[in-house]
C-alpha cells in the first residue's frame, strides 16, 4: 500500500459543488426512495470485536449489499437519476414513485444506456425494468459473463466490448448521441455534468440512512472514513453529503483505490492540479474500481475535501473480504466482494502491519477513532467470492 496526502486541500482549493450536497438536497432522492418497492435502509454493522482487536474505539459499516436486492449501492443512482430524467426532460409531474408509475401508462418510453464494470449497469436495468423502459448496457472487456447475464435477466440488452472501462464510456456516449438514446453515466465530462450529479444525488440516501441510524451526536463524533473511488463519484458525494450533515466536526477522508487503476493517487502527485488518466488494461480484482479517468465532479469534490488517498493492490481488498466474512467475537459477518472489501483490508494493515505505523500516526487512527466503512457491493462475482474465502488469511 502507498499513501499521498492532498496537497490541494491543504492549499486551500475550494468546490462550490462540495457545497451542494445539503440536507435540503438530500432529502429529494431519500424521499424518492422511500416510496419505491422493496426499498429499506440498508444495515448499518458495529463491528465491535474488531475494534477492540484493532484498537480503535468504534467500526461501523454499512452493509449495502442488501439494497433493493442487487447485492450493491447503484441502485440507488439509478432509480432516481431516471425519475428525475423522466421529471425534467420528459415533462411527467409526480411526487413518488407510484404516481410516477401512472403517469407513465401514457407516456411512449425513453431508452437509456450506460457503461458499466457491471454495478452501476445493473442498477440502470433494474430501474429501467420497474419503469417499464428500454436499457442497453455496454461492459468493458473482461468482464465476468455473470454480471452480463445478471443485467440481462433484468430484461436490459447487455453487450461486452473489447474495450477498457473508459473507452467503453466513450463508445457508448457515441452510440446513445448516434441512436437518440439518453445516456445514464456515472462519471461526468465537460459539458456531461447534470446527469452524473443526479446519479451523485441518488447515492446520498445512504448518508441519510447512517445520520438517522447513528443518531446526531455519534454521527457527528465520526473520525475517519474510508470510502473507495473508481471514478470517485460516490466518494465525493459521500464525502460531501457527511460533511454538510456536521456540525462543524470534521472526519478525515481517506480514499482507496486499485493499485492498478489509481487514477486520483496519480493525480494528487501530479503538480498541475489536473487530473491524470491511467490508461492500460486497468486489470484488478477489483472490477468496479477499475476505471482510469476522475470525473469531473468527482475530482473537483475530493480535490477540496480528501485528506489521503491510498492504491492498494488485491491482495488488500481479499484481506478485506475475509475480515468481513470471518468476524471477530460476535461481530455480525458480511458479504463483501473486491471492490466492497478494499478499504477494511487498508484499515486493518493500517492498523496491523509495523511498515505502515507512520501511515497510522499520520491519520491519527488511534484508540479515540470512530470508523465508517461501506461495504458497497456483496459477492457480485461469486467464483471470485468462493475462491476468496476458501484461503487462510495471511498472517
Amino acid at each position: 500500500m502507498e499513501m499521498v496526502w492532498n496537497p490541494f486541500k491543504e492549499e486551500g482549493v475550494h468546490s462550490d459543488l462540495l457545497e451542494h450536497f445539503t440536507p435540503g438536497v438530500m432529502e429529494r432522492p431519500a424521499k424518492f426512495h422511500r416510496s419505491v418497492p422493496e426499498y429499506a435502509a440498508t444495515p448499518l454493522v458495529h463491528l465491535n470485536g474488531l475494534a477492540q482487536q484493532l484498537g480503535v474505539l468504534n467500526i461501523y459499516a454499512k452493509d449495502e449489499s442488501e439494497r433493493f436486492g442487487l447485492n450493491a449501492f447503484k441502485g440507488l443512482g439509478g432509480i432516481y437519476v431516471m425519475a428525475e430524467y423522466l421529471r425534467r426532460y420528459e415533462g411527467l409531474e409526480f411526487d413518488d414513485y407510484a404516481e410516477l408509475l401512472e403517469r407513465l401508462k401514457t407516456h411512449s418510453g425513453v431508452t437509456f444506456a450506460t457503461a458499466t464494470d457491471g454495478n452501476h449497469g445493473k442498477g440502470v436495468a433494474w430501474a429501467a425494468n420497474l419503469l417499464g423502459q428500454k436499457a442497453k448496457v455496454f461492459m468493458p472487456e473482461g468482464s465476468a459473463e455473470h454480471r452480463l447475464e445478471a443485467v440481462r435477466q433484468l430484461g436490459a440488452e447487455a453487450t461486452a466490448t473489447t474495450l477498457n472501462y473508459d473507452d467503453t464510456v466513450k463508445e457508448t456516449a457515441e452510440l446513445a448521441n448516434e441512436h437518440g438514446w439518453v445516456l445514464l453515466q456515472d462519471t461526468a465530462w465537460p459539458e456531461y455534468e447534470t446527469i452524473p450529479l443526479m446519479i451523485m444525488e441518488g447515492y446520498t440516501t445512504l448518508v441519510s440512512e447512517v445520520h438517522a441510524q447513528l443518531g446526531h451526536t455519534a454521527f457527528n463524533a465520526i473520525t475517519h472514513v474510508f470510502l473507495q473511488a473508481g471514478v470517485g463519484s460516490f466518494a465525493a458525494a459521500v464525502t460531501a453529503a457527511a460533511l454538510n450533515q456536521m456540525d462543524g466536526n470534521r472526519p478525515r477522508i481517506i480514499v482507496v483505490e486499485a493499485e492498478a487503476a489509481d487514477c486520483f493517487h496519480q493525480s494528487m502527485k501530479d503538480t498541475s492540479g489536473k487530473a491524470q488518466q491511467v490508461t492500460g488494461s486497468l486489470n484488478t480484482v477489483m472490477a468496479g474500481l477499475a476505471c482510469g479517468a476522475p470525473s469531473t465532479q468527482g475530482w473537483e469534490i475530493l480535490k477540496a475535501s480528501a485528506d489521503a488517498f491510498i492504491r492498494c493492490p488485491d491482495d488488500t481488498s481479499e484481506r478485506g473480504m475475509r475480515l468481513y466474512g470471518r468476524p471477530v467475537g460476535s461481530d455480525e459477518p458480511i458479504t463483501s466482494g473486491a471492490s466492497g472489501a478494499v478499504t477494511l483490508g487498508a484499515l486493518h494493515a493500517l492498523m496491523t502491519e509495523d511498515s505502515h505505523s507512520q501511515m497510522r500516526q499520520a491519520l491519527g487512527l488511534d484508540e479515540s477513532s470512530n470508523i465508517l466503512l461501506i461495504n458497497t457491493e456483496g459477492d457480485t462475482d461469486p467464483d471470485h467470492y468462493r475462491r476468496v474465502m476458501q484461503e487462510r488469511q495471511p498472517r
